[in-house]
């Protein structure tokens, strides 16, 4: 084996690592964003429930014309 397939070989191995690091880190990313929108979505859920138990038309005769 030559020197320079050997190194060039090296070289490969050495993006391959970096490519995996940056897939995980992706990943992680992914993860992270989805615990996030379902953090939200519970959020709004437990909003939803709060405006519920409403009674039906309140807030429709608001006057903002201070």
């Amino acid at each position: 084996m030559d020197p320079t397939s050997l190194v060039t070989a090296m070289a490969g191995g050495q993006m391959a690592q970096v490519q995996m690091a940056m897939a995980a880190k992706m990943m992680r990313m992914n993860a992270d964003a989805a615990a996030s929108v379902a953090k939200l979505i519970d959020a709004a859920q437990q909003n939803l429930t709060k405006l519920a138990n409403v009674v039906a038309g309140v807030g429709q005769n608001l006057d903002i014309s201070a």
